[in-house]
């Protein structure tokens, strides 16, 4: 087996259009959750998200190329650019044809097929750009990844809701650590925030109207996010004898499903996915330092990802440090893992813990050490990174320092 190093990052969220800024936000304990900025966004009656600001197609892509990017593709595209600069990795002969780019997304492309919703029924048009499948499709971002960036391997999307990041960077690691490709670009990204895409998610009840505040008392509902995360894996040998700057390493993950409800999280699940990437990274709980929470602020998750925590670790439990950055940019459903392993790597690589903000009241069923409000400073060598999907899906991913 090949050990597996992070040598670039890339995002694009409400907190930053790069790493730099999101870690600085992360660090500040900064808020970029406020009012929705969209068509007929007063006919919601969820208004607040965390919206990415600022990002304009026009100075970035021209008029084709627009032409053929959703929102989510263009957060992609733009967070892989940084991740590859930052990896200086060049994909050219042998290392193009054997690297490749696993991505994980749950709506693909929600904006273009809002738009063309509203183009037919509302309307009344009877044509639509003949370019609108190829812009939807789940595996856009990930095609134009490769396409971009020359890359030649294995290259798909990954979709389980909440968990498709992590379960993309899962096989991403996998496919690095058993040789069948030197490097893999990985991540995922969401754009969510348009009339449909939220509507829809009013449907569930699970949203809150003013804020998210993980694992405090008076939570009330989930905020959604946008953008992506992107990281370049790469075989520890190869990243090695060409002296690239290694964030950290994935030593391990795990991933279990539930097999009981399509919407309503089982402890059991997460405990099982969380003990397995232990096991798999042969590291000892009491190693763990640091856990980046799934964390929504819905009642549910929040005391059963508590309560799972507490199985897996025991007494170690109250000396673990878990905090969700969905409280800072919202939650980015399948994008939400990758920009959560920038805390993480973080963590490691700075001494630097997130914070939970939002947090006001103590919750009983939430008795663990959330780093309310405030970043910590702390010394951490091994991390989890959790994701809990509807549908059951679970997969977690266990970082450590090299």
């Amino acid at each position: 087996m090949h050990r597996v190093v992070i040598t670039g990052a890339g995002t694009v969220n409400a907190l930053g259009h790069d790493v730099p800024d999101t870690l600085d936000a992360m660090r500040a304990g900064r808020c970029a959750i406020g009012a929705l900025s969209f068509q007929d966004v007063e006919r919601l009656s969820i208004q607040i998200g965390g919206q990415v600001r600022g990002f304009e197609a026009e100075g970035r892509y021209n008029r084709q190329q627009i032409s053929l990017y959703d929102r989510f593709t263009q957060f992609t595209l733009a967070a892989a650019k940084e991740a590859i600069e930052q990896s200086g990795l060049s994909f050219v002969g042998e290392l193009a044809a054997k690297s490749g780019v696993v991505l994980g997304t749950a709506g693909g492309g929600v904006s273009t097929w809002d738009a063309n919703y509203r183009s037919v029924y509302e309307e009344g048009k009877n044509r639509v750009h003949p370019f609108v499948v190829p812009k939807l499709m789940n595996n856009a971002a990930a095609s134009h990844v490769s396409m971009e960036h020359n890359l030649k391997g294995p290259s798909f999307t990954v979709s389980t809701a909440c968990a498709s990041s992590n379960h993309a960077m899962a096989q991403a690691f996998q496919m690095v650590r058993t040789g069948m490709a030197p490097a893999m670009v990985t991540g995922g990204s969401e754009s969510m925030l348009c009339f449909g895409g939220v509507k829809a998610w009013e449907g569930l009840r699970v949203m809150s109207k003013d804020a998210c505040r993980p694992f405090s008392a008076n939570r009330n509902g989930m905020v959604q996010g946008e953008g992506a995360g992107v990281f370049v894996f790469e075989d520890y040998e190869h990243a090695r004898k060409r002296g690239a700057d290694i964030l950290c390493e994935v030593v391990g993950f795990a991933m279990s499903s539930d097999a009981s409800d399509i919407v309503t999280p089982s402890k059991n699940g997460a405990a099982r996915a969380m003990a397995g990437a232990l096991a798999d990274a042969r590291v000892n709980a009491d190693q763990i330092g640091y856990i980046n929470a799934h964390g929504t602020g819905t009642a549910a998750n929040d005391k059963t990802e508590c309560a799972a925590v507490a199985d897996v670790f025991g007494a170690h439990a109250d000396k673990l440090m878990i905090s969700s950055t969905k409280s800072m940019h919202g939650h980015l459903i399948g994008g939400t893992g990758a920009v959560e392993l920038l805390a993480c790597i973080m963590a490691l690589r700075e001494g630097v813990i997130a914070p939970t903000i939002g947090y006001e009241e103590p919750d009983p069923e939430c008795a663990l050490d959330v780093v309310p409000n405030t970043a910590r400073d702390a010394k951490v060598d091994a991390v989890l990174s959790n994701a809990f999907a509807f549908g059951g899906m679970n997969a977690v991913l266990a970082l450590a320092k090299v």
